[in-house]
């Protein structure tokens, strides 16, 4: 444990931190599995499942959770999966 005061500080920012991110990028896992879900199963709303899916990609290339290149690849790789059902 740290002794000095401001690194007491970064500790506790860094935990409130490290939980914040790790809710997006379970949130993030969790639409991309109802779009690929969606899809799979030919539901009506897959076309708004993929578009929230990619919303969330978005969100988290922005906080940086994700590169942009791998954020691009995942949408990329959603829309081609949705365009191959339709």
């Amino acid at each position: 444990m740290p002794n000095i005061k401001s690194a007491k500080k970064r500790v506790k920012v860094i935990a409130a931190k490290t939980a914040q991110n790790k809710a997006v990028k379970s949130a993030l896992k969790t639409t991309v599995k109802k779009a690929n879900t969606a899809i799979e199963s030919g539901a009506a709303d897959k076309a708004e499942a993929v578009k929230v899916a990619i919303k969330k990609i978005d969100q988290a290339a922005a906080k940086g959770l994700l590169h942009k290149n791998k954020a691009a690849r995942n949408k990329a790789a959603l829309v081609k999966k949705l365009n191959a059902a339709q």
